[in-house]
């Protein structure tokens, strides 16, 4: 099925005029972050009525085009696990979409055995659509025509789902609870990461010396410029493991670079010098100025006790028999982690538990009283 391409100024212009009288369509984002340094937003694919679009940001902008119908509350926006989409277009686009339903949500609320979209279309439409491009380069240009065509597939069906699964939610009576759902995605903005230590994301860097976790820094930081300037995701220009090698090996030399497992002679050759220069500047660093591995800023609660145990116990139990009889999955119900709080410090009552700001209010309804039970049954 044909799906047209906007990557003109007069493209865009007709695909603004088609849209502005499209009272309900679907969207999608592909992003190049798999591939490429940055994550920008590459395609975005929408589908209204019997048109499908994909719109190239790389040549156009489509902000205008988008803004008056994403952001008007009362035309419906079919997503697909649309929390990272919200979050890149309102980062690349300054867009905030209303209006938004969540198939991935929509169908874990009804208890879908699978919420990936391919698994859904396949059990709800028959529609079978090949994996072959999911790790595909968006921001490769030209794109080529397969690539297009299957990009437009992640929209096209997702209004006749979403039909599907808004029946199954009311005959569930639970399309109250999806829609807060929704309205919660909406109000999802992108946030600029604190800043971290990227050693605290590489493997084993606990377990290193404090020259070492020092020395991994510099090479991680060696890593990141190449990456930057190629525009390539940085685990693509060289893995942590190869990284983590040459720090403990103390590697000296190009060849001795060039010849660890998972290194790029190439990249040895052309910047394995620079990377050996730094780390030679680590070893000669007095202990008093390396900088080891980063204690936690902030201290949690701490190991539970037994106590706190007991009453996460309860709580659980709680939760899974809610699960179990509601068909839903047991974190989509209510995560481990928000009945942690619970139990670590108990609200005394429903009212106090609503006011935590915790649970949405369809979960207070489904289990809160359960759950404010449990926590002060006696054990006695």
């Amino acid at each position: 099925m044909h799906a047209d391409f906007i990557d003109t100024e007069e493209g865009l212009r007709d695909f603004a005029e088609a849209l502005a009288a499209t009272p309900r369509f679907a969207l999608d984002l592909e992003a190049a972050g798999f591939h490429r340094y940055s994550d920008r937003a590459c395609l975005i694919q929408v589908s209204g009525g019997d048109r499908t679009w994909v719109v190239d940001p790389l040549a156009v902008d489509p902000t205008s085009a988008l803004r008056g119908p994403l952001e008007d509350a009362g035309r419906p926006v079919v997503v697909h696990g649309g929390d990272y989409d919200v979050r890149l277009l309102n980062r690349d686009f300054g867009l905030a979409p209303q209006g938004l339903f969540d198939t991935r949500i929509a169908a874990t609320l009804c208890g879908e055995p699978q919420v990936g979209l391919q698994a859904l279309l396949e059990r709800h439409l028959g529609v079978e659509i090949p994996k072959k491009y999911q790790r595909a380069d968006w921001a490769r240009r030209p794109l080529p025509d397969d690539m297009v065509a299957y990009a437009a597939n992640d929209t096209r069906y997702l209004a006749d789902l979403a039909d599907i699964l808004r029946d199954r939610l009311v005959e569930l009576g639970r399309l109250a609870w999806a829609e807060e759902e929704f309205r919660a995605l909406e109000q999802v903005r992108w946030d600029e990461e604190e800043q971290v230590d990227p050693v605290t994301r590489v493997k084993g860097a606990r377990d290193l010396t404090r020259r070492q976790v020092h020395a991994l820094r510099e090479a991680l930081a060696w890593r990141d410029e190449i990456a930057r300037q190629r525009d390539r995701a940085p685990f693509r220009v060289a893995g942590d493991p190869v990284l983590v090698e040459a720090v403990t090996r103390e590697i000296d030399d190009v060849g001795a670079l060039a010849a660890l497992k998972g290194m790029s002679p190439a990249l040895a050759e052309r910047h394995g010098r620079d990377l050996i220069e730094r780390l030679r500047r680590v070893r000669a660093l007095p202990d008093g100025d390396l900088v080891g591995y980063p204690r936690p800023t902030t201290r949690g609660p701490g190991r539970p006790t037994p106590e706190v145990e007991e009453r996460l116990d309860r709580l659980k139990a709680v939760r899974n028999a809610h699960a179990q009889a509601l068909g839903i999955d047991r974190g989509a119900l209510l995560s481990n982690g928000h009945l942690l709080a619970m139990a670590w410090d108990p609200p005394a009552d429903l009212e106090e538990l609503a006011a935590l700001g915790r649970l949405r209010n369809w979960q207070l309804d489904v289990l809160g009283a359960d759950l404010i039970e449990a926590l002060h049954r006696s054990t006695s």
